[in-house]
């Protein structure tokens, strides 16, 4: 039996995602490295789900302190502040959601690894599913992992399935016009309103 190796390099040019236009996923992945998920990437969700009617699953990680080769100990873990924080993003960003006629649910989960337990909730609900994620500008690869806001760009690298990033202040959509100006980050997919041309 042949080996799969799934995997990009850092540095290594990404393939694009489909088109939001025409692409129909049976379900939608919001997820968030544990920020407040902007208005922006819930209304990409909202378009992207318009045509199939695909349900919208917020999925949302309360981040635990440390790293995984270190003795666990509860003050690494999450809080209950920490933890109520995160519920009222994700209802906030549900009932975003529902007010505008998407099936939405939310979850919260926590991990020292939020690309690896993003991923795998994704590689749960199936190859159709596609994720959406909320993203800073991106870093030279040499850096980007040092910094845990980098998160949706791991996603996005190593994802099975279609992962659209709506970028701040980046209104560049799915094209390396966008990643071209950034040294080190061709082929990243970028998105904007779908509405726009």
């Amino acid at each position: 039996m042949a080996l799969k190796f799934l995997r990009r390099w850092p540095w290594s040019q990404l393939p694009e995602p489909p088109d939001p236009q025409s692409f129909r996923p049976a379900s939608i992945l919001l997820a968030s490295e544990g920020g407040r998920i902007p208005a922006e990437a819930v209304e990409f969700a909202i378009q992207l789900s318009r045509e199939s009617k695909a349900p919208v699953l917020v999925f949302m990680i309360a981040r635990i302190w440390g790293s995984a080769f270190g003795l666990p100990h509860p003050s690494l873990m999450p809080t209950r502040r920490e933890w109520q924080v995160q519920r009222e993003l994700v209802a906030e960003a549900v009932d975003h959601l529902k007010r505008r006629g998407v099936d939405a649910s939310g979850k919260v989960v926590s991990s020292r690894n939020a690309a690896r337990r993003i991923l795998a909730e994704s590689k749960r609900r199936g190859p159709d599913d596609a994720i959406v994620m909320a993203a800073p500008p991106p870093r030279h690869w040499m850096i980007a992992n040092f910094f845990w806001e980098q998160e949706p760009y791991r996603v996005r690298r190593l994802a099975e399935s279609p992962v659209y990033l709506v970028v701040e202040g980046q209104p560049a959509a799915l094209n390396r016009s966008a990643s071209a100006a950034t040294d080190g980050m061709d082929g990243l997919a970028f998105a904007r309103p779908i509405s726009e041309k």
